[in-house]
């Protein structure tokens, strides 16, 4: 299977049903929504779950369907989502109250950095479910899953040795991990690309090594640090971070933003202003009127 591109150029990895069968454990009966593209990892996760456990049912979701997946998760009597952060602030955004309505028990958020906004954002939406992140890739499987509702996981996870268990260690900031899940001509620990910091005893994954950094004026800043700021507004429902090549070289910050109240720019720049770097300050500030979904359910990197 193909991996996203993220990091490069898509890259085929070649996977046996066992490395993709990751939970093999007994499970309490539900009845998930498959909301990704057949043929991805995150739809083979999913595939397998149902396969190897019974009681896992699965409900379909064509793409000209996801901007009203809520209506076909109640008809179905859907109890278990996985999906996105993007999905999710998509989904919280345009029917925020339908989503309440709905009988979840399990939420499940993968295959984009997790915000602890976007964690307390569906605690509230959805007080009863619980709400797991899990961190898997195509090249290195689904190497654990964090379920007390925080950001990052635990700095006591690095460099175990439990038999059987995916190891995970830093190395000059990117987060590297040997899986029994990785692709079958991997072998060893896999460089992942994504670039973790460690605050208040937790690894946090803020970005992609090959994207993350601007260069303003010789100033480095990390896009993912921008970004943590403009979702950190209480109006600021999604945000994109970029570059703009500036009229006499180099780059500006620039940012896409989708609002879920009234705002403008001059008061999210004054936002940004008392919280970050003069440098890092968003010179350019578009506003969307939707989160951007599409077959990847991932915003554009």
């Amino acid at each position: 299977m193909s991996t996203s591109g993220s990091s490069g150029r898509p890259k085929r990895i070649a996977h046996t049903l066992a490395s993709l069968t990751t939970v093999k454990q007994g499970q309490s009966p539900r009845r998930w929504l498959l909301p990704f593209t057949p043929g991805t990892y995150a739809w083979w996760q999913l595939v397998t779950l149902s396969l190897a456990n019974p009681g896992q049912d699965l409900v379909t979701v064509e793409q000209d369907e996801l901007h009203h997946w809520t209506d076909v998760a109640a008809q179905e009597g859907v109890t278990a989502v996985s999906g996105t952060p993007t999905f999710w602030r998509h989904s919280l955004l345009r029917a925020g109250n339908r989503l309440a309505e709905l009988a979840l028990a399990q939420i499940t958020i993968g295959g984009e950095p997790v915000g602890q906004r976007l964690l307390d954002d569906l605690r509230r939406c959805l007080p009863q479910a619980r709400i797991s992140w899990i961190y898997a890739a195509t090249e290195v499987g689904a190497a654990f899953a964090v379920h007390d509702a925080r950001a990052g996981f635990p700095v006591s996870w690095l460099d175990g040795q439990a038999p059987d268990r995916p190891r995970l260690r830093i190395d000059d900031g990117e987060l590297q991990i040997q899986s029994p899940y990785q692709g079958v001509e991997l072998d060893g620990f896999v460089r992942t690309g994504d670039r973790v910091e460690i605050r208040d005893g937790r690894v946090h994954i803020v970005g992609r090594l090959t994207s993350d950094q601007l260069n303003v004026g010789g100033a480095k800043i990390a896009t993912s640090q921008v970004l943590e700021v403009l979702t950190e507004h209480p109006a600021v429902a999604w945000a994109r971070v970029y570059a703009r090549r500036a009229p006499l070289g180099g780059e500006l910050v620039a940012a896409q933003v989708v609002a879920s109240s009234r705002l403008d720019e001059t008061e999210l720049m004054s936002w940004c202003a008392a919280r970050l770097p003069e440098y890092a300050v968003p010179r350019l500030i578009s506003f969307l009127d939707d989160v951007a979904l599409d077959g990847s359910l991932k915003s554009e990197l």
